[in-house]
């Protein structure tokens, strides 16, 4: 009798829009099903999400991976999901309130006040080398104290959203370093939490559960979760990671190559040779998904989530393929129509939470395609100031561009991506799989199936795309008149 080979491996992504559900045999894609759930904005600068919600994406999402694949040959599952969000538990490891979101822009008083504590902005970047954001967990913990006390007394332990779903799937409470860094209340030099710096905001360092290297195993399926997934029962899961990071495992991107993620946020990363500092805070620099490794990168908020704002509150009748058709017929430059894509603030390069988005350069002959192509372009001019500042902090000069997440999925997205940044784009095998590929090859790092080095392999280019000379020079001066919107138009959000 054949040995059955157990060799597939399960990867989730807990997304803003959805959960992304893949499985992945040596590289290869055999399955993959998206479920999505609800987003929640109860006030302005607000967003929630109910953690409930993620588990049942999950549940239905890996259900129907696993009828199209054979189950009994999964090996190992990893996770990958939303950065930043704050989950808080009581004692029985119940959901207190809804989960306060990556994008939610409340905190900048607790930000400010965690900086102060720290002793400023230097002393801060002592304990975390990270400037403290408003998406940051660790500012939504000190608005919780402030503001929902009860609900603060209740809290036992803080957790973020994939490992919410490690919780449910294993029965298991702890982290990965990469999603840890994002609380902004971790020392990534050391790999450890920050404890001076958390009890100098007088809180308890047993909030935060134990922080493991992303391919370290987290815990087994239980019988309760096998039933509600089809993943036999005790197969192994692998702590993961945050997705911003762990797309850089999924787009196969190792040092002197930058990667661009066109997800619901946008994000521009270089991998490390080793810890870097992080002058004044201008990136984001995290425990990386390799043991001993580091990541550089920075996020503008609102990047696919853009082109979906579009489609959902303006042209709900038309769906992202008739955008896109609308798109291709406008001619690059959108005739002059710039968009501001800043419609959650903004992080990279602007650190502004009161920023807001807007269309510039309207006219009479303007129709719904300009709208379309001005949105895709505005976002990418926003990756292209984050990759200029990564560029000279990091001090390379990169000869193409590694894509991923969901937005490379149009040809159109991936064409403006090569025009704007004046680079070719390659994608790999995965690419549009984003987090849920990078963490299925993660638990098949951490499993033995296969090393990092071959990992990344499997990540090779299966097209490139070179930038078309006449359209990088139109964006060569619109990409000019872009950078200086924000400074002339900054005063709009000021109070009076």
């Amino acid at each position: 009798m054949t040995k059955m080979s157990r060799d597939i491996t399960i990867g989730i992504d807990i997304g803003t829009s959805g959960c992304k559900s893949v499985a992945v045999r040596q590289g290869r894609v055999l399955a993959s099903a998206t479920e999505g759930y609800p987003l929640y904005t109860p006030r302005p600068g607000y967003s929630e999400q109910n953690p409930v919600d993620w588990w049942s994406g999950v549940c239905r999402s890996v259900s129907q991976v696993c009828k199209q694949i054979n189950a009994d040959e999964i090996a190992a599952v990893s996770l990958s999901g939303q950065m930043h969000g704050m989950v808080a538990l009581d004692r029985e490891y119940q959901v207190i309130r809804p989960a306060i979101l990556w994008n939610d822009q409340r905190t900048q008083k607790q930000c400010d006040e965690i900086t102060a504590a720290a002793g400023g902005l230097d002393a801060l970047l002592e304990h975390t080398n990270n400037m403290m954001l408003t998406g940051y967990t660790g500012g939504k913990i000190l608005w919780l104290r402030e503001n929902e006390k009860e609900n603060f007394d209740k809290t036992y332990k803080i957790i973020n959203p994939k490992d919410y779903i490690l919780l449910r799937l294993t029965g298991e409470l702890c982290t990965d370093m990469s999603d840890a860094s994002g609380t902004g209340l971790f020392n990534v030099k050391t790999r450890t939490w920050a404890t001076d710096l958390i009890r100098k905001l007088d809180l308890d360092p047993d909030l935060f559960v134990t922080p493991l290297e992303s391919v370290d195993a987290a815990g087994n399926i239980t019988a309760e979760a096998s039933e509600a997934t089809g993943i036999p029962e005790g197969t192994v899961v692998y702590a993961g990671g945050g997705d911003a990071v762990i797309s850089t495992v999924a787009m196969g991107l190792t040092p002197g190559k930058v990667g661009v993620t066109l997800g619901t946020s946008g994000v521009v990363a270089v991998t490390l040779p080793g810890f870097a500092p992080n002058p004044r805070g201008l990136l984001q620099v995290f425990c990386g998904n390799l043991k001993g490794s580091w990541v550089a990168f920075g996020c503008t908020l609102s990047a696919a989530g853009s082109y979906q704002w579009l489609r959902d509150k303006l042209f709900g009748e038309y769906s992202f393929e008739d955008l896109n058709g609308m798109a291709e017929k406008v001619p690059a430059g959108s005739d002059g129509l710039l968009f501001t894509p800043y419609l959650t603030g903004e992080r990279c390069p602007l650190f502004d939470p009161k920023a807001t988005g807007g269309f510039f350069g309207l006219t009479v002959n303007m129709g719904r395609g300009h709208f379309a192509r001005a949105v895709m372009e505005g976002v990418v001019f926003s990756l292209r100031q984050v990759y200029e500042l990564i560029c000279k902090s990091a001090n390379i000069a990169p000869e193409g561009i590694l894509a991923g997440g969901g937005g490379t999925k149009g040809a159109l997205w991936r064409q403006i991506l090569a025009d704007i940044f004046g680079l070719p784009v390659s994608l790999s095998p995965g690419a549009a799989e984003g987090g849920a590929y990078g963490a299925a090859l993660l638990a098949g790092i951490g499993h033995g199936l296969y090393d990092s080095k071959t990992a990344a392999g499997f990540c090779g280019a299966e097209e490139v795309i070179p930038p078309v000379p006449e359209n990088a020079k139109v964006y060569e001066s619109a990409y000019a008149k872009y950078v200086r919107l924000y400074d002339s138009v900054k005063w709009l959000n000021m109070g009076e």
